[in-house]
This record gives C-alpha cells, sequence and structure tokens, in this order.
C-alpha cells in the first residue's frame, strides 16, 4: 500500500483514510465536482470504477460511500439542491437507513 492510500494492494479498504484523502481535494477541484450534481454522479461514477478495478466488491463501496457521505454531510456546504435533499436525508436516517442509501448512491453513479 502506498502512504495515505485508501485501498491496500490486497483489496481491503481503509475507511479511516476517507477524511485525510477528501481534506487533500483542494477547493477549486472540490467546486468543479460539487458545484453540479451531474459532474458528482460522473466523478462517483469514475471512483466506484476505480475501486471495482481494484476489487472492491458491493458493501466495501457503500461502506466507503457511507464515510465520504458522513464527511460531505458534517463538512461541506451543498452546493445544489440535489445536494441538500441528499444531505437532509443523511442527516434524518439512522445509520442502517444512511447505510441502504450509500448503497443506492453507489448504484446511481454505476
Amino acid at each position: 500500500m502506498e502512504k495515505d492510500h485508501m485501498i491496500h494492494k490486497d483489496g481491503e479498504v481503509d475507511t479511516s483514510k476517507v477524511d485525510d484523502t477528501l481534506d487533500r481535494m483542494d477547493s477549486e477541484q472540490a467546486d468543479e465536482i460539487l458545484g453540479d450534481f451531474n459532474e458528482f454522479r460522473s466523478y462517483l461514477s469514475k471512483r466506484i470504477q476505480l475501486g471495482k478495478t481494484a476489487g472492491l466488491n458491493e458493501e466495501q463501496l457503500a461502506n466507503t460511500a457511507q464515510k465520504v457521505a458522513d464527511y460531505l454531510a458534517d463538512k461541506v456546504t451543498p452546493r445544489n439542491k440535489e445536494e441538500q435533499l441528499l444531505k437532509e436525508l443523511w442527516l434524518v436516517g439512522t445509520e442502517e437507513q444512511q447505510h441502504a442509501l450509500a448503497h443506492m448512491l453507489v448504484k446511481l453513479a454505476e
């Protein structure tokens, strides 16, 4: 595993590194990705394909999506109505409901 990567060479995911990985993204890149919901979906789709190529299964992808959604709900202001709706759904959901939503987000972006 390279230093600071979330995905180990053996396919294991270190979800504790999600915050660090997202914190390293520069604000211009984040604005570009989060400014338009279709761009956000496209970005997620590319990351999901990368995860699949690295050998991640659906549950690992959903666990990672759940950590990313936790980060976004806690630290990022929604930039459009779709992101606002996702944040509101995330915040009112139980952990089980959030996990189900993470699975749906993976499917939406595939």
